[in-house]
């Protein structure tokens, strides 16, 4: 049974009988400890200053050997331990238990000692063989019960962790210390491996390299296992950053085949710097992960912690999970609309119905910033959801007033994954009594390529019921002209960035004459975004384009504004001087 013991950190599960062996023999010193080939290492000491003292001459030693329990009632007359280390030192009563692995092998010893000569009472060495029992129940527990990853036969993460808590306490805050995490292969790379290979061929990986792992560390400093194919150790004490940094780089290429020659993965490092006390262990872990997901993102083989880049991402991480909580209350989410203005009339058509929220404490948090985190968690489809409810009240309360317009609404890639999507559109639009034609879906070419024949099926069932679609963002994603003329789509809106320059670059004005062609050839309406200037304005009417949308008209605007800017954008002006 490896326990993997040895110069690990002091722990509170151990300190805790230890003392309470102090307690019981009302003596100064108590200790659990362990023999090694040369030396006697305290795991938990009360009353003890050294770590450690030598192996040879240490009662310790005998208790380990002999499994049997020990008693010195007084140093000066045991002609065996008279002059040992601790009897020099002025100990004069020794009272140890043998700690005994299952297997019938001896760790060494809980123990107490006293400065005074004394006698013991049965009820005492009974009371001491039930701290060794406890002791080695606490080991089984702790390193061969759940604490020791069977594939890798390093300490896990939880003992990581454990560790991590222990030497702050032991060694007291405010030290420098470095932990680096080695990441063998990245998540797709995991997956495709054990898809193709089989698990057997994973776990193949991990041994090898947690082998080659505590080779190439050394054997005075501990290997951890933290993750699937992730590894960590903490660096030498008082080892300087810079010249730590220089190492890593420096056996680079060990670390690449740290898992064997012949592994696919990409092997990166993430470096985390941190003060003991100050930075809880399990922040130590999650920077030290960051730190290698920030090497794996940049094509680097390892990155040392940012703090600027852990910020960013903590904040990250409070805003989606604010976020959660604002979309089950709904109090500090609400639609703006930006006006969609038909180019040839100057009428407003009909808006774009875009998503604000407003921190209870940061307030307002920009779409650009908070979008693409619910996108990219399972937030995407309820937010999508409250979105629609929202619109589609908001369209029936405006035709109710005498106001007849079309809204488009934003989905993402998930609603098309959605095999009930479709259906679930059409039940809000019943249930609001809103004809199915006044509302129109937006989606990315990027979103429907990720799965393109679930995502025709979602699309040709929302059009067959006369929901409006539109391609949302045209010219950034895929493009694919055979695709394009599958798709039952009635917009294409080219994208802010393809619009910005056409007043002053010809062969921008050519290609957004291109594509207005080409989708108007398909049957599609064309909508540009992002108008902000009169020049780009005049420049678009020679293009073909149906509708324009933009800052040049207006800002999105709250319901109630957006109603009085209509007002005003239907006086009988002519419309040119409308849209200027």
């Amino acid at each position: 049974m490896q326990l993997d013991l040895l110069d690990t950190p002091a722990s509170e599960s151990f300190d805790r009988i230890t003392r309470m062996a102090s307690q019981i023999f009302d003596l100064p010193i108590a200790a659990v400890s362990l023999t090694d080939t040369d030396r006697q290492w305290f795991k938990s000491r009360v009353g003890v200053e050294h770590r450690e003292v030598p192996r040879v001459g240490a009662p310790c030693a005998q208790v380990a050997e002999t499994c049997d329990i020990l008693v010195i009632e007084d140093f000066e007359t045991d002609d065996v331990y008279r002059d040992s280390v601790l009897g020099r030192a002025g100990i004069r009563f020794y009272a140890g238990a043998p700690l005994v692995t299952r297997d019938g092998f001896g760790l060494g010893a809980m123990c107490v000692l006293g400065t005074s000569p004394r006698t013991v009472k049965g009820s005492e060495l009974a009371a001491l063989r039930d701290l060794a029992a406890m002791v080695m129940s606490q080991i089984e527990l702790q390193h061969a019960f759940g604490r020791i990853d069977p594939i890798s036969a390093l300490p896990n993460r939880t003992q990581f962790l454990e560790d991590l808590a222990d030497l702050a306490r032991d060694e007291g805050t405010g030290r420098r210390r470095i932990v680096s995490l080695l990441d063998l292969m990245a998540v797709d790379q995991l997956n495709h491996t054990q898809r193709v290979m089989g698990p057997a061929a994973i776990d193949a990986i991990i041994r090898v390299a947690a082998r080659n792992l505590r080779i190439l560390i050394g054997p005075q400093r501990k290997a951890y296992h933290v993750g699937a194919s992730q590894f960590a150790c903490l660096a030498p004490d008082g080892v300087d950053e810079t010249d730590y940094l220089d190492m890593v780089r420096a056996k680079t290429e060990q670390f690449r085949k740290l898992g064997g020659e012949d592994v696919l993965g990409t092997t990166v490092i993430g470096v985390a710097p941190f003060v003991l006390g100050e930075v809880a262990p399990s922040d130590v872990l999650r920077i030290a992960q960051g730190a290698a997901q920030d090497a794996r993102a940049t094509g680097l083989p390892f990155h040392s912690h940012s703090a600027t880049s852990d910020k960013a991402f903590r904040r990250s991480f409070a805003l989606l999970r604010d976020f959660e909580v604002a979309l089950a209350a709904s109090s500090d989410l609400r639609l703006v609309y930006q006006p969609r203005i038909d180019l040839a009339s100057g009428q407003c058509l009909g808006a774009e119905a875009l998503l604000r929220w407003t921190h209870p404490t940061l307030g307002p948090i920009g779409p650009s910033e908070f979008i693409p985190l619910i996108e990219r968690m399972s937030l995407a489809t309820p937010t999508t959801a409250w979105v629609i409810e929202t619109a589609v009240a908001q369209i029936a309360s405006w035709r109710e007033a005498g106001l007849d317009l079309t809204v488009s609404v934003n989905i993402s890639s998930a609603n098309l994954h959605d095999s009930g999507f479709a259906d679930s559109v059409k039940a809000v639009l019943r249930r609001h009594g809103v004809p199915p034609t006044v509302i129109e879906l937006e989606v990315t070419e990027t979103a429907i390529m990720n799965d393109a024949e679930l995502a025709l099926t979602q699309l040709n069932q929302l059009a067959e019921a006369g929901i409006r679609l539109a391609i949302d963002d045209f010219g950034t994603g895929y493009s694919s002209l055979s695709y394009l003329q599958r798709l039952p789509i009635h917009v294409v809106k080219i994208d802010r960035s393809f619009i910005a320059r056409i007043d002053t670059d010809p062969r921008q004005l050519s290609l957004i004459t291109m594509m207005v062609s080409m989708a108007k050839h398909l049957g599609h309406r064309v909508v540009a975004e992002g108008v902000e200037t009169p020049a780009v304005l005049d420049r678009l009417r020679s293009t073909g384009c149906d509708e324009v949308q933009g800052y040049l008209f207006s800002h999105p605007l709250p319901p109630q504004d957006f109603v009085a800017w209509t007002k005003v954008g239907r006086r009988d002006e002519a419309p040119d001087r409308r849209l200027a």
